[in-house]
């Protein structure tokens, strides 16, 4: 019956686009002959049509709850998403390919990163979660992961971005936390990834939001077409505790059924690929969480070689920056980045954040990773002979318990400005989050910042605000109980490695 239905819908649109009357489409599917469902079949695609990825006419104020009922769409072929600036010049197809296939050869192209962009907005729309595997088979889900992981376990912990030219431009994109329609337009408003347009990801793609495989997918897509324009971070939510208890594990069950098990087992394997930070140019240092701690080790002798241990002194009286040579040696394939033992840095990199009080000391807040002040920021700055650290991990959430630290409600804080450059916060999720326990939402905007030459390390912020109303979804957690800004972690349940 699905396909029987899409290949209604896609004669509808082309019927549509000719100026037909949409009484008299119907009446023309009521002499074709599919199934007996062919009358239901065309009502359907009456309502749903086909490319329906939100224009900036639908780019509309973040004042809306976001689980509400979304309207149908109106299909526009002259301002779909999918056509943007000259990149992108050849205008797609007004019909989806459904299912979505794997090519033959195994190389994407933009216009297959085109179709899965507006099938899964159509799908947002138009299916039951559980229908996600008709038209993104398992099979697919599977090519396009191993391709993907392939290049990132590749790529080292601190990918060096340096191939820059005259006309290159960066652009830098925060928490994304699978608010689908948002990603969608943030690459519209952008502009999709080319040669000379740059994209570096800071991390945290799922939990919270009802779309974070499709958003995840379509930037594994990304990064497959460009790898070496496009750049995926980790987040301290690609990892296994956080997506077992913000959602994104029930959300990939739910949608792949008795496959989501295998499903949710390779993207954990994908997290574990992603690098942990970037140098962008000469300047500019980005990271989910921020900055890192140098891990002295002091060796212990004792009788015999076998039983020589290594104690890592990790006390707050003995915290100091560490190295960008210990941050690419640190192990960062882990399920959990761990909280104790020898293996800190990733911990730091993903879960660390901002103080207007100076020093360097954990962050008990969080449990995990340090907090640092703006004397930290530029002894960072100075030592590495940098300008800028753009990080994310803070949303209006997290931000509404940080005395002395500015709100999330451009999408973007400065945090520090010290002698040797600045301290950013980027926040790329508007309306965030998705699901919210309380009456009064934060309606915050998401931002993404845009680099550009000579030396790439001047910011221009880009605020956005929320596409509404969104498509009604369900949460895949108890947003009312879950705390919203990752603190008071049970740790004990984190998985742990040497």
């Amino acid at each position: 019956m699905y396909l029987c239905k899409y290949k209604f819908i896609n004669s509808y649109i082309n019927l549509y686009l000719l100026g037909f009357e949409k009484k008299n489409i119907i009446e023309i599917f009521k002499k074709m002959s599919c199934n007996s469902d062919t009358e239901r079949a065309a009502a359907s695609a009456s309502q749903s049509l086909s490319s329906p990825l939100l224009t900036p006419q639908d780019h509309q104020s973040a004042g809306a709850p976001a689980a509400e009922v979304a309207e149908t769409p109106v299909f526009d072929s002259s301002s779909s998403i999918v056509t943007n600036s000259e990149d992108n010049p050849s205008p797609p197809s007004t019909e989806l390919e459904i299912p979505i296939v794997w090519p033959p050869d195994g190389k994407l192209s933009l216009n297959w990163i085109r179709n899965l962009m507006s099938v899964f907005d159509w799908a947002s729309r138009n299916l039951e979660p559980t229908q996600l595997p008709d038209v993104f088979p398992v099979e697919v889900f599977d090519s396009l992961v191993l391709c993907a992981s392939k290049i990132l376990h590749k790529e080292p912990n601190c990918v060096a971005i340096d191939n820059l030219g005259s006309e290159s431009t960066v652009v830098v994109v925060g928490d994304l936390h699978g608010q689908l329609h948002d990603l969608l337009f943030l690459l519209h408003d952008a502009g999709f990834p080319s040669e000379n347009r740059f994209f570096v990801f800071n991390g945290d793609y799922v939990d919270r939001g009802a779309w974070g495989l499709e958003s995840f997918l379509i930037l594994l897509a990304w990064k497959v077409f460009f790898p070496r324009s496009v750049y995926l971070l980790r987040g301290n939510h690609e990892s296994k505790y956080c997506t077992s208890v913000y959602g994104f594990e029930k959300e990939v069950v739910t949608k792949y059924s008795d496959r989501g098990k295998h499903v949710y087992r390779k993207c954990l394997g994908c997290f574990e690929g992603l690098p942990l930070a970037s140098i962008i140019g000469k300047h500019v240092y980005t990271a989910h969480g921020g900055i890192f701690r140098h891990m002295p080790a002091t060796p212990k002798r004792s009788k015999g070689k076998k039983n020589r241990k290594i104690a890592f002194n990790s006390e707050p009286s003995s915290l100091s920056i560490g190295s960008f040579e210990e941050l690419n040696k640190a192990r960062r394939s882990v399920l959990d980045p761990p909280w104790e033992g020898s293996n800190l840095i990733p911990g730091d990199v993903l879960w660390s954040d901002p103080s207007m009080t100076p020093g360097l000391s954990p962050n008990k807040e969080r449990g995990i990773g340090l907090l640092w002040g703006p004397d930290c920021t530029d002894n960072f700055l100075k030592k590495f002979q940098l300008k800028l650290i753009i990080r994310s991990h803070e949303g209006p959430d997290a931000r509404e318990k940080r005395p002395g630290l500015g709100g999330m409600d451009e999408g973007y804080t400065i945090d520090h400005i010290v002698e040797s450059g600045k301290l950013i916060t980027l926040f790329s999720a508007p309306d965030y989050p998705q699901f919210q326990g309380t009456e009064e939402r934060y309606r915050n905007k998401g931002a993404y910042i845009v680099l550009g030459p000579p030396n790439f390390d001047t910011p221009v912020f880009h605020s956005f605000e929320a596409i509404t109303p969104r498509p009604k979804a369900n949460a895949f957690y108890n947003f009312e109980e879950v705390i919203d800004s990752d603190e008071e972690l049970d740790l004990a349940s984190m998985v742990t490695s040497p």
